[in-house]
């Protein structure tokens, strides 16, 4: 069973931090092929969406207010575990982040930069399309507005 936690950047533990880094370059660098800095100055500002299963983080997401990323309230980095996808984590993790920006935020306009395949994904979620697709790090990306 995986547990969802939010904590600001301060409250992450060392350990946390580290296997936080460690799942965002496995799938982001390693699994994509994708050479990029992840770690970019941002994550100071953000609150962490950590799923974990068995002690182990297995989803995670970060969430920002509307301004310290994209004119709305926004979610990125969003990952799961290689391992874990199929049991459906990416849905929960991504309703859970929304809640955090309810809640933390009172903002209730989302964004999001998503790769362009996961589109019905988030369609899912309440994600519509905004634009035409753009190359991010060379993967075709599209900007999403939930409402």
């Amino acid at each position: 069973m995986i547990q969802f936690h939010t904590k600001e950047f301060n409250q992450l533990t060392t350990n946390e931090l580290y296997e936080i880094l460690r799942l965002r370059a496995e799938v982001f660098v390693v699994e994509q092929n994708c050479v990029y800095q992840d770690i970019d100055n941002k994550d100071q500002k953000a609150l962490h969406i950590l799923g974990i299963k068995n002690d182990k983080i297995v989803a995670y997401a970060r969430v920002f207010k509307a301004n310290d990323y994209f004119e709305y309230a926004s979610i990125g980095r969003i990952v799961i575990h290689p391992k874990e996808r199929n049991n459906k984590y990416g849905y929960q993790l991504v309703e859970v982040a929304i809640k955090a920006i309810n809640v933390h935020f009172k903002a209730f306009t989302i964004a999001i930069s998503a790769q362009e395949h996961l589109e019905k994904f988030y369609n899912n979620l309440g994600f519509k399309r905004n634009g035409k697709s753009y190359l991010e790090d060379g993967i075709p990306h599209i900007y999403m507005i939930r409402e």
